[in-house]
This record gives C-alpha cells, sequence and structure tokens, in this order.
C-alpha cells in the first residue's frame, strides 16, 4: 500500500511549524547520534556535534514557543517524510564505526535542506512574527556552515587534528591494510607449492597455470570466509566483516594470480623464469607494505617474507621433481 504525501502548497502554517519542530529536534538527535558515533576516535568533532546539537535544540524550543503562542499545546504529528520534495536520508547514523568525513558531508546535507525549508515555509506564512522567526533560521542555517568552521577551529586544534588523523589511520590499518596484507601474504605464498609443483611435474604451462589459477582463487574463497567469520568487529574496531573478508580474498587471489599468468606464455622454461621473478617483485612488494603501514623495520620484514617464499618455492620444486 503506497503512503499518499502531502503536498508542500497544501500545508496550513500549523502543519508547517509541527514539521519544523519535527525537523529540528530530528536533525539535534542525528548530530547526538554523530557525537556518540565518533567520541571514541575523534573526540573533538564529537565535541563539535554536540554543540550542533545544542543549536539545533535551541531553535527547536524556539519553534515550539510559537507554536503554543499561536496554536496551543498539541502540536500535529508530521514529519518531512510525509511531505513531497524533502530528501531521502540514508541513515548512516546507524552504522559503526561511522567514518568522520560521511558524518560532516551529511551534516552539509542536513543545514543546506533546513535553510531552503525555512525560506519556503517563510513564504507560505501570514503571521508577521512566524515568518520573522522562520527567515530568522533560515538565516541562521545559512550560517551553519560558517558555524560548523568555527566549531571546528575552535575543537578541532593543531594537536587534536593530529590525533584524530592518528586514529583514522589505525581505523585504516585495521580494517583495510592488515587483511589486504594477510591475504597478499598467503597468496603469495601458499600457491607457490601447488604451482611450482605442477610446473615442475609435468613441464607444461597451461597445466601449471591451471593448477595456480585453481589454487589462487581457492585460496580467496578460503581466506575470505576465514577473515569474516573471525569477528564481526564490534569489540575490536576491526570494522565491517564483509568488508575484511572482500579485501582477504581479492587480495589473496590476486598475490596467487600474479605469478601465475607468466604460465600462459607457451614455453615452459621461459614462464618459469618470468614467473620466478613475478614473486621476488611480490615478496619485495611485501615487505615495503609491511615496512610502511606495520612499522616493521624493512630488513626484518624481508628476511621473514623472503625465507617463508624460499621454503614453500623449494617445497614445490623438490614434490614436483620428485
Amino acid at each position: 500500500m503506497t503512503t499518499m504525501l502531502k503536498k508542500f502548497k497544501d500545508l496550513t502554517e500549523k502543519e508547517i511549524l509541527a514539521i519544523a519542530i519535527a525537523a529540528e529536534d530530528e536533525d539535534g538527535r542525528i548530530y547526538g547520534e554523530f557525537a556518540d558515533a565518533l567520541r571514541e576516535e575523534y573526540p573533538s568533532t564529537a565535541k563539535m556535534f554536540e554543540d550542533m546539537r545544542q543549536e539545533e535544540v535551541e531553535h527547536r524550543d524556539r519553534l515550539i514557543a510559537m507554536f503554543r503562542k499561536r496554536f496551543g499545546e498539541h502540536i500535529p504529528l508530521i514529519r518531512r517524510e510525509n511531505v513531497k520534495g524533502f530528501l531521502q536520508r540514508k541513515p548512516v547514523w546507524l552504522v559503526r564505526p561511522l567514518g568522520v568525513k560521511v558524518a560532516r558531508k551529511q551534516a552539509e546535507v542536513m543545514e543546506l535542506e533546513a535553510q531552503r525549508f525555512y525560506h519556503k515555509a517563510a513564504t507560505r506564512t501570514s503571521d508577521a512574527s512566524t515568518r520573522e522567526l522562520l527567515y530568522q533560521l533560515a538565516e541562521e542555517e545559512r550560517k551553519h556552515t560558517q558555524t560548523a568552521g568555527e566549531l571546528e577551529e575552535k575543537h578541532l586544534t593543531a594537536s587534536a587534528k593530529a590525533q584524530e588523523e592518528e586514529s583514522h589511520r589505525k581505523l585504516f590499518l585495521l580494517q583495510v591494510v592488515q587483511p589486504g596484507l594477510a591475504g597478499l601474504m598467503d597468496g603469495s605464498v601458499s600457491t607457490l607449492a601447488p604451482l611450482f609443483a605442477a610446473a615442475f611435474a609435468t613441464k607444461h604451462s597451461w597445466d601449471a597455470f591451471l593448477v595456480g589459477l585453481a589454487a589462487s582463487i581457492g585460496a580467496g574463497i578460503s581466506m575470505a570466509f576465514s577473515e569474516g567469520l573471525s569477528d564481526d568487529g564490534s569489540l575490536t574496531g576491526r570494522g565491517s566483516p564483509w568488508l575484511r573478508g572482500a579485501v582477504t580474498g581479492l587480495m589473496t587471489t590476486a598475490g596467487g594470480i600474479g605469478h601465475t599468468l607468466p604460465f600462459l606464455i607457451s614455453s615452459f622454461h621461459v614462464a618459469t623464469l618470468v614467473a620466478a621473478i613475478v614473486v621476488a617483485v611480490e615478496l619485495c612488494v611485501i615487505s615495503y607494505v609491511r615496512h610502511k603501514y606495520m612499522d616493521t623495520p624493512f630488513l626484518q620484514a624481508t628476511f621473514q617474507v623472503v625465507v617463508g617464499g624460499v621454503l614453500v618455492f623449494l617445497t614445490g620444486w623438490l614434490i614436483g621433481s620428485s
């Protein structure tokens, strides 16, 4: 059953004020949700949203006072979603962990929509005092972008910004880099043995390619499920299990495919040589990523990765040549 929406031009002044009250109350609650979601990782931005919530509460109280003065105590139950023309908002404030950039962008959209609503509502109001209030609120909403900037300057000092950037970096490490690196290492190393075992056993490039492809895709699927089911991220802060699983699975497959593709070369000896070079490049990339993002000394990271890769390669070579 489709819900009938009212047209804005058909609203009474009583309904316009009721919508404005409900809108300010909802916006205040959303800013409160932003503040609560960001408080642990981004305390300064959370304080900024808390101040914005207080402003919305003040706007709501001024509107309620005007409504009581003109229409009494009973406020009709009508909200923005009951009227044509309002933006349908995605409930991003329910997502955990909430991205700080997403929250700020949502706030910009909310402020712009509120400003346009008050301007339009003022033109539909015959009462001078109500019209004056609506124009005042429209002007205050117009200044909200500037106000948000002032609040950001107030709360996001250089030290606070540095702390939040560090928190953002840590979240990126937990949610993307770590699962991606784990997948890349697994795909690059674990597929070496079956690939080169098949290569040296058959001395046929196409057979080696099929084995490497199957091993890479199989390892990617396995790692995706393993990572996705390891934890839901609610306590560890590692984010969505779907995202982590997808990143891990794709990077695992990519790590195996890299040294599998050379076996599309028909000459077995050339294909093997190119594949060995690709493996060396992959191990260097993994070492660099561990050094850059995981603060592992480069020589230590290189030694750990190369030793593991060489051992797996030798395993495949010995089994394939036996």
